[in-house]
């Protein structure tokens, strides 16, 4: 890839002449130059087949004498020929015209206005010797006029035939004025206008994706207008012009004498195939000039022997009379198939053609649609212009000459902007790369992920490319901004693609989720081997010394505390939410209300060895029960109450992690009031068992359960004191998984203080399992 100027030059398409002046008055007389042949339609035709037209007599005295044109025109005389023989195809031809022969009038202009229109005028009022003894009527000698081949002429024909209604078909008036229906309602032409090849233009230079061009046209009307009109169709795209200069007609020799060969040269159809400019000493800076030409045709059969203009190399505005003709045709073609009672006019008359009225023909040339005999399709839009078709030149060397090679074309099309087609790989461009497209550009294409911004104070193709926001994208090269992404969606680190946020919450695929839930099951199922343990046991001492009845109790709400675990990982729902601090709050309340009542048990009892004291009635099976169900029912009540009156719910939090976004989700809590309730009347319980333990730890007995239950209290403490800081401080997942791990630590020091020592005993000292033991102080 390479950068490179890109110079687009329009250049004068016209030769220069002389104006010339016409006779004062009208008389009979011969047009000069002119070419006649008889037929039932007469086409006249303006052909500038000399470039001088003789200096006009100023003192009107006498009649000016050997007024004829000057310096032949070999190429405008090719045009004539072209319509001789267009119009001896047609007579040819019996199924376009049948029983209707063509004839034509074509006379020199000179390349002069006053000559062209002196020209017109006898041709439509019968003036011409060669129409002298035509008969006078209401319809002019000459109906249609193909003609005139400059811009200048065809307004001054047009403006002043206007009022006979006489249409025009100019074969190379390019002048975008003359699209105007309204000032030139009976002008048409095979010629595009300069319009169309300004958009032709623009969409070559967006095609190829040159946004950073240099303007330079010639220093007269015709660059002017052109270098206007394609300012004005690069207006709105993103194509910008670096600078535009107006050059005198020497422009190539200074090139060449500059020796400037690193520019991409786009040529308008003035001078892309003119052999003047493509001459050897141009060819280091002028090779590989692309531009557009006015189509190619090869028209069979118009070889005009071996003379210098008999070249048919690039038949290009020959062809555009060829068509000219041809739609004059085409026109009469259409009027000899009207129906009588049929015809467009009033009451449904059709066209009399052998006394035609320039109306008439008008009405028919705007309606015509036909191919012709090359295949090229042929209309007029409301404006009398064709449709836009270019064949795309490239100049190549070969032998140390240039070659106007043709690579490619462009047609518009109605009711679309038009298509190209080029043979990228025939394409030499400049300074003669065959390889590479050059690259024309400010500033390079925004890549994905960016977003332009212009540059203050340049034109909008310089600017920078500023990455995308977080949260927002661009998928295609040089967006001018960047989307955001939709809710529940975050962009990924190149800024190309919207993906989802990461949704997170401990689950049972995580690592951590899974520990927790082995942890969780082990616990169970310790706990249920050492339920089994005393079941099989229940009947030694020692098992019944320990009050089984609230052993069993105590091991089935431990068991439901490790269970409870399992409710806090997988995604929350609406019932394990409801699930989850409810089983814990009760599970957890039974287990230290059995621990409470054991210790009250062991207080009581030392207590009823004292004199006079009989407390023992208080505290006996039924009792252990009742208060165990109270302490239980209590925190059942303040769990129904918060389950009714605002349960826990599934809720998304978001939150930022790494600079991206994160979906946490998790349990809403609800009711904070009713979750620090349930805590703390955890809390309040184990405190109170932790009092009375410590009080009753040093009560003589050769197995003080007492001491037990102040150890494990410790550890219920211990682990749910550190769990408030841990909790708050932990992200997402993490404060669950704090939970978790609180739960399980305390309900493993539940179990293990209190049963392990006494599994110990009954499993492995039976010697120790006895009432003699027991009863030892």
């Amino acid at each position: 890839m390479y950068a490179c100027t890109l110079l687009l030059c329009y250049l004068t398409g016209q030769l220069l002449g002389v104006d010339g002046g016409g006779d004062c008055q009208l008389m009979v007389k011969s047009i000069s130059g002119n070419v006649y042949q008889a037929g039932d339609v007469v086409i006249g035709g303006l052909f500038p087949v000399h470039v001088e037209a003789p200096h006009p007599e100023m003192e009107f005295k006498r009649k000016k004498v050997n007024d004829s044109c000057k310096i032949f025109n070999q190429r405008a005389y090719r045009w004539l020929q072209t319509m001789i023989f267009a119009v001896q195809e047609i007579n040819s031809n019996p199924g376009l015209l049948p029983n209707l022969s063509l004839g034509y009038l074509a006379a020199d202009t000179c390349l002069a206005e006053s000559t062209t229109l002196v020209a017109a005028m006898m041709m439509v009022t019968g003036q011409d010797i060669s129409l002298a003894d035509t008969d006078c009527g209401s319809a002019p000698t000459v109906p249609v006029i193909l003609g005139d081949a400059r811009s200048s002429g065809s307004i001054v024909v047009a403006d002043t035939l206007g009022v006979f209604d006489i249409p025009m078909v100019s074969y190379f008036a390019s002048c975008v004025c003359l699209s105007d229906s309204w000032k030139y309602p009976l002008f048409f032409r095979t010629m595009p206008s300069d319009a169309e090849e300004a958009q032709a233009m623009t969409k070559l230079l967006r095609l190829l994706g040159w946004t950073w061009v240099g303007l330079v046209s010639a220093d007269d009307d015709f660059g002017r207008f052109g270098s206007q009109m394609l300012m004005e169709a690069l207006r709105g795209t993103e194509v910008c012009v670096a600078y535009h200069e107006v050059i005198p007609k020497a422009l190539f020799q200074e090139v060449a004498h500059q020796n400037i060969t690193d520019k991409q040269w786009i040529a308008n159809d003035a001078w892309v195939t003119l052999g003047t400019i493509a001459d050897p000493r141009n060819i280091p800076s002028l090779a590989g000039t692309i531009g557009f030409a006015v189509r190619k045709a090869d028209i069979h059969g118009l070889g005009i022997g071996n003379s210098l203009y008999a070249d048919v190399s690039q038949l290009r505005i020959t062809y555009n009379v060829y068509k000219g003709v041809y739609a004059i045709a085409h026109a009469l073609h259409d009027m000899l198939a009207c129906q009588p009672g049929k015809g467009p006019f009033l009451n449904g008359q059709c066209p009399d053609v052998r006394r035609l009225q320039p109306a008439q023909i008008h009405h028919y040339l705007r309606r015509v649609n036909f191919t012709t005999p090359l295949g090229e399709r042929i209309y007029f839009d409301q404006n009398g212009d064709p449709p836009a078709s270019y064949d795309i030149i490239n100049w190549h060397v070969a032998e140390g000459t240039i070659q106007f090679v043709h690579v490619g074309h462009f047609v518009s099309c109605q009711g679309s902007s038009g298509h190209f087609h080029i043979d990228m790989d025939r394409v030499v461009w400049g300074g003669g790369n065959r390889h590479m497209v050059p690259v024309s550009v400010c500033s390079s294409p925004c890549s994905p992920g960016t977003r332009k911004a212009v540059q203050k104070g340049r034109p909008v193709c310089c600017f920078d490319c500023l990455p995308c926001a977080e949260g927002e994208i661009s998928n295609e090269i040089g967006s001018l901004e960047c989307v955001r992404c939709p809710e529940r969606f975050w962009s990924n680190s190149n800024h190309t693609v919207c993906v989802a946020q990461q949704v997170d919450f401990l689950s049972y695929n995580d690592s951590m989720g899974m520990i927790l839930s082995i942890i969780s099951v082990a616990g169970a199922t310790l706990t249920a081997a050492t339920s089994s343990t005393f079941l099989y046991y229940r009947h030694t001492p020692f098992v019944r010394a320990n009050n089984s009845e609230v052993s069993f109790m105590l091991l089935l709400s431990l068991k439901l505390c490790f269970l409870c675990a399992l409710a806090f990982i997988g995604q929350p729902a609406v019932l394990s939410c409801m699930l989850r601090h409810t089983l814990f709050g009760i599970s957890f309340v039974t287990c230290i209300s059995c621990l409470l009542s054991r210790t009250v048990v062991v207080l009581v009892a030392f207590r009823s060895t004292l004199p006079g004291k009989n407390l023992m009635r208080y505290v006996g099976p039924t009792q252990q029960r009742l208060g165990i169900c109270i302490c239980t029912l209590v925190q059942g009540l303040i769990c129904t109450l918060w389950l009714t009156l605002a349960p826990p719910q599934p809720a998304e939090r978001a939150i930022q992690e790494n600079q991206r976004p994160k979906i946490i989700l998790e349990c809403a809590m609800g009711s904070v009031v009713a979750f620090s309730l349930v805590l703390g009347y955890i809390g309040l319980l184990a405190c109170l068992c932790l009092l009375l333990a410590f009080l009753a730890r040093k009560l003589p007995d050769n197995f003080n359960e007492a001491k037990l239950i102040t150890f494990s209290m410790l550890i219920f403490c211990a682990v749910w004191v550190a769990f408030v800081p841990a909790y708050i401080s932990s992200p997402g997942k993490y404060s669950v998984a704090v939970e978790i791990f609180a739960i399980l630590a305390s309900s493993y020091g539940l179990l293990l203080c209190i049963f392990a020592p006494k599994c110990y005993i009954i499993l492995l000292r039976p010697e120790k399992n006895n009432k003699k033991h027991l009863m030892t102080r």
